[in-house]
């Protein structure tokens, strides 16, 4: 495994931990040996996803994750300001799926089916992204690796 995806695995577990550390759910004895959070590797397409991210309540499992539906309102909220206007920073936009997989003037931003060498994860898992602005939450970023790794649909 190279060092980039051993330093990204490593920052998703870190993220996943730094969650399930603020949260103020307890466990009992029974359940302690069941986390009620994990984080995922970023090849790892059976876990879970959470739905926060575009405000739903329900949680959205990694084989239903929707770029209309999941990712573009993440991107609407946290990315248009710099990658939405008339300049974008890097030639990057993300306003339509087209936009978003013609990349920026460095190339692709998203490898589909492997979030582990897509630089639009890598930005956003190093917290290098958003520039300005509250950065992803944990869950809205595992809904980026999910929707990546399934195949970066436009759905």
């Amino acid at each position: 495994m190279s060092f980039m995806k051993v330093k990204f695995a490593a920052l998703v577990l870190l993220a996943g931990l730094l969650t399930a550390c603020g949260s103020q759910t307890t466990q009992t004895p029974a359940s302690a040996s069941q986390p009620t959070e994990t984080a995922v590797s970023a090849t790892d397409t059976s876990a879970p996803a959470a739905t926060e991210a575009s405000g739903g309540t329900e949680p959205a499992t990694a084989s239903s994750v929707s770029f209309t539906d999941d990712i573009l309102p993440i991107l609407e909220s946290r990315c248009v300001n710099c990658h939405g206007g008339d300049k974008l920073e890097k030639g990057l936009s993300v306003r339509t799926y087209g936009d978003l997989m013609s990349g920026s003037e460095n190339g692709p931003v998203v490898v589909a089916g492997d979030a582990a060498n897509s630089k639009l994860v890598e930005m956003i898992a190093n917290q290098k992204m958003p520039k300005r602005g509250p950065k992803l939450t944990p869950p809205q970023l595992q809904l980026i690796i999910d929707w990546v790794n399934q195949g970066a649909q436009d759905n």
